[in-house]
C-alpha cells in the first residue's frame, strides 16, 4: 500500500482478474489468452507443449557465460586442510559451479539443494543487466563495503510477488544452476530439490525440460510445518523432487543406517540360518536374542513385522476380497503331498512361485498341513524410500540449537540431518561424493559425517555458500557471525567436535571389552573377536572430520581485454600480458591450485613440493612457477609426469633453455605448455 488510490484502469484489470483469472500470466494479461477465452478463433503462437518464461533466452547466455574465476585455499579457516576430503567452497554457486566444470564434471554421486522458495521475501542473486560488459556485471556484482562484505546492494534483489516477473525470474536463477549441477552428477547420480508450494509446480517442469522426463524418480513429501495459510489448511508439508542423471543406470544402494542392533538382525535373519541347520537350534538362538532386543526393534518403522515366532515374516496367503488368487498345486519336499492352499488361492502365479521356491525363498511346514511362507529377509525392509516421509523438520533448529547452546535462533529454517540422512542413505555407497551448492547452516555435511560415523563409510561432501551477510538484526549477527558462511563453517567445526566425542567414547569402551577377552582364555573366538574389535578402533581413528576451505576470487592471471578504438596505451599494457600474465595479487600456493582446477585435477588431488617444482598426482602433472634450469628441468623429466605447465617468464632472456625444455620433453613423450 502506497497511500494512492486505484486508477480506473487497474479498477478494471482487478475486475476482470476476478472473472477471467486464466486470462493474466504473472500480473499481466496475455492477450492470446484472453482472446481464445472469449472464443475467438485464434492459433496461439509457437504452439507446443513447453515451459516458458520472460528472459529464459538471457538465462541460455548466462549458463554459456565462462568465467575466470578460481578458487583458493583458506587454510587458517579449515581443519586438517592437508588430509581432509571434504570441501566448503565460499562463493557465488553460479561461478562456483562454472569454474568445478572441468574437474567434477561426471563425479558426484548425489546433489542435494535448499534453494530460496519463492516466497515474496527472498532475496537471491540475479544475472539480470544482460546488455552490460562482463566487466561491469563483475564489478557490480562484487560490490563490497568498506570492511569487504558483500553489499546486498551488489548483489541481491528481492523478489516480491508484486514484481511483474515473478516466477520468471525465479525460474531465471534456478535454470542455469540446473543445467551445471546435471554436468557434475555420475551417469547413475541422482539430485535432490526442497521445494514449497510457491514454485513446485514450476520446479518439476523445469527439471522435465533440464534432466529429461523421463529421468524423474520422484516426489517426497515431508513433514515440515511452515505456518498456516489463511485458507484455513494449515501446511505441515513441504517437498523435494528427485531426479537422476539417466535412470536406465540407476542401482540404487537402498542402505540405512546400521546401527549394532540392525547390523545383528540383517545377520540373524540373512546369515544365520545358512550356518544352523538344525532348527530348533536356530529357533532357540533367534527368540533368545530377540527378548533381549525387542524393546528396541519394535520402535523402528522397518521391524515392526519382526516378532519372536521366527527369524522371518512370512504372508500367510493374501485375502483381496472380492478377488480369487491363483489355483495351483505345490508339493512339499518331505512328504511329496500337495500343500494346503490358502483360502482365496496364491497370490502369484505359477511361474513366479517356482522361481521363488528354486532360489530358497519359500518356507515349507513340517507337513503339508501347513501354508507355505514367503522368507523375507529383514534386509529386504530396507530398500525403498517412501514418498511421505514422517520426520519433524522442526528438529533441525533444535539440532543446531544442541551445537550453539549460546544462541536461541541460529539460523531459519536448517533442515534436519534426519532428512539428510534417509536421501543420502538411499542414493549413495560408502564411498560418493554429495554436493550442496545451497549449503544454508551445514546440515548436508553434519549428516554426511553422522552417516559415516555410524557405518565407517568415506562419503566425502562439497558444500557451496555465498558469503551473504547476516541479518544485523539477528542474534547471530550480534554474536559476531558477521556472514552466512561463518555459522556454516562454524556448525561444521562444532559437529565435527561432537562426533569426534562419540568416538573417543565408543573407543574407550572397545578397549574395555579388548582388556576383558584379554583376561580371558586365548580360544580363537575369543583372539577372531579381540581383532575384529581392534579393526573397529582403527577404522573409528581414520574418520574424515575435517574440511578444506576455498574461496571464489579472481584468477591469479591477467585477463586479455578487447580494446575498442585506437587507445594506444590501453594497447599497451594488453600487451605486457604477453611478458608477464601473473597478476600482482597472485601467490604460489593460489596458482597452484588455479592450474590444477583448470587442468581439470580434483581438489583433492595430492600436491607435492619438490625442488623447483610441484608435482599434483604423482606423475600426472608437473607445475613449474618459481624458477628454470636445466638441473630443475633434468629432474622434472625423471619424474616422467604425463604433463608440465610452466610459466614462460621464467624462460625470459634464456631462449635457447626454452628451446631445450621443448625438444627434451617432446623426446621423453611429455606434453609441455608454457603460460
Amino acid at each position: 500500500m502506497d497511500g494512492t488510490s486505484l486508477t480506473p484502469e487497474q479498477e478494471k484489470l482487478i475486475a476482470l482478474r476476478q472473472v477471467l483469472p486464466e486470462a493474466f500470466s504473472e500480473g499481466k494479461i496475455d492477450w492470446e489468452k484472453l482472446k481464445a477465452t472469449l472464443g475467438e478463433n485464434i492459433n496461439f503462437a509457437n504452439e507446443r507443449y513447453v515451459l516458458n518464461w520472460a528472459g529464459k533466452s538471457d538465462a541460455f547466455k548466462v549458463l554459456q557465460m565462462p568465467t575466470t574465476k578460481t578458487l583458493v585455499p583458506a587454510k587458517e579457516e579449515s581443519v586438517n586442510f592437508d588430509e581432509t576430503e571434504n570441501i566448503f567452497i565460499e562463493g557465488e554457486n553460479l561461478e562456483v559451479l562454472k569454474v568445478l566444470q572441468k574437474s567434477y564434471f561426471g563425479k558426484v554421486k548425489m546433489i542435494y539443494i535448499d534453494p530460496p522458495y519463492n516466497t515474496g521475501n527472498d532475496s537471491f542473486i540475479y544475472p539480470d543487466k544482460f546488455s552490460e560488459t562482463k566487466a561491469d556485471y563483475e564489478k557490480r556484482v562484487g560490490d563490497k563495503d568498506e570492511e569487504g562484505y558483500m553489499t546486498k546492494d551488489g548483489m541481491f534483489k528481492k523478489n516480491s510477488k508484486e514484481n511483474g516477473q515473478y516466477h520468471s525470474n525465479w525460474l531465471n536463477m534456478m535454470m542455469p544452476r540446473l543445467y551445471l549441477a546435471k554436468n557434475l552428477l555420475r551417469q547413475d547420480g541422482v539430485i535432490f530439490v526442497s521445494i514449497d508450494d510457491n514454485e513446485v509446480h514450476n520446479l518439476r517442469l523445469l527439471m522435465n525440460e533440464v534432466f529429461g522426463e523421463e529421468n524423474f524418480v520422484g516426489n517426497i513429501i515431508w513433514n515440515n510445518v511452515t505456518d498456516n495459510n489463511p485458507t484455513n489448511i494449515a501446511i505441515e508439508h513441504e517437498y523435494i523432487i528427485c531426479f537422476s542423471k539417466d535412470k536406465t543406470n540407476i542401482e540404487p544402494v537402498w542402505k540405512s543406517r546400521i546401527s549394532d542392533v540392525k547390523e545383528l538382525l540383517i545377520e540373524i535373519g540373512a546369515d544365520l540360518t545358512s550356518r544352523i541347520k538344525d532348527q530348533a537350534e536356530l529357533q532357540s538362538q533367534y527368540s533368545k536374542w530377540f527378548r533381549e532386543n525387542k524393546n528396541q526393534l519394535w520402535p523402528l518403522e522397518n521391524y515392526k513385522f519382526i516378532d519372536e515366532n521366527g527369524v522371518y515374516s512370512g504372508e500367510r496367503g493374501v485375502h483381496n476380497p472380492g478377488k480369487e488368487g491363483y489355483r495351483y498345486d505345490i508339493i512339499h519336499p518331505v512328504t511329496n503331498k500337495p500343500c494346503k492352499q490358502p483360502l482365496m488361492g496364491y497370490r502369484f502365479p505359477q511361474d513366479t512361485m517356482n522361481k521363488m521356491i528354486d532360489e530358497g525363498r519359500i518356507i515349507f511346514g513340517e507337513d503339508e498341513d501347513k501354508l507355505v511362507e514367503i522368507k523375507v529377509y529383514a534386509k529386504d525392509y530396507l530398500q525403498k524410500l517412501s514418498s511421505i516421509l514422517k520426520i519433524d523438520g522442526r528438529t533441525g533448529a533444535n539440532e543446531l540449537k544442541a551445537l550453539f547452546p549460546e544462541m536461541k535462533k541460529v539460523f531459519t529454517n536448517p533442515k534436519t540431518i534426519k532428512l539428510l540422512e534417509e536421501l543420502i542413505s538411499f542414493a549413495c555407497d560408502e564411498n560418493d561424493i554429495i554436493l550442496d551448492f545451497f549449503a544454508g547452516s551445514g546440515s548436508t555435511a553434519h549428516a554426511v559425517m553422522k552417516l559415516n560415523n555410524e557405518d565407517n563409510g568415506k562419503r566425502k561432501y562439497i558444500l557451496i555458500q555465498l558469503p551473504e551477510l547476516s541479518d544485523e538484526k539477528s542474534e547471530s549477527y550480534s554474536k559476531g557471525y558477521k556472514l552466512i558462511t561463518e555459522i556454516t563453517k562454524e556448525r561444521i567445526r562444532r559437529a565435527s567436535k561432537s562426533i569426534k566425542k562419540e568416538f573417543d567414547s565408543e573407543i574407550k569402551k572397545i578397549k574395555a571389552e579388548i582388556t576383558k577377552l584379554q583376561g580371558e582364555l586365548p580360544t580363537d573366538e575369543n583372539k577372531t573377536e579381540i581383532e575384529s574389535l581392534k579393526t573397529k578402533i582403527e577404522q573409528l581413528n581414520v574418520q574424515d572430520l575435517g574440511f578444506k576451505v576455498l574461496k571464489l576470487e579472481d584468477s591469479n592471471f591477467k585477463q586479455w581485454q578487447q580494446i575498442e578504438g585506437k587507445d594506444a596505451k590501453a594497447l599497451a599494457e594488453q600487451m605486457k600480458l604477453f611478458v608477464d600474465p601473473v597478476s600482482e595479487n597472485a601467490t604460489i600456493e593460489n596458482m597452484v591450485y588455479e592450474l590444477l582446477l583448470k587442468s581439470g585435477k580434483d581438489l583433492n588431488s595430492q600436491i607435492e613440493k619438490k625442488d623447483g617444482f610441484f608435482k599434483i598426482n604423482e606423475t600426472e602433472l608437473v607445475l613449474l612457477l618459481e624458477k628454470a634450469s636445466q638441473e630443475i628441468l633434468d629432474a622434472v623429466i625423471v619424474e616422467k609426469p604425463s604433463k608440465v605447465i610452466a610459466l614462460d617468464k621464467l624462460f625470459k632472456g634464456n631462449d635457447q633453455l626454452k628451446t631445450n625444455t621443448v625438444l627434451q620433453m617432446r623426446d621423453a613423450g611429455i606434453e609441455f605448455k608454457t603460460i
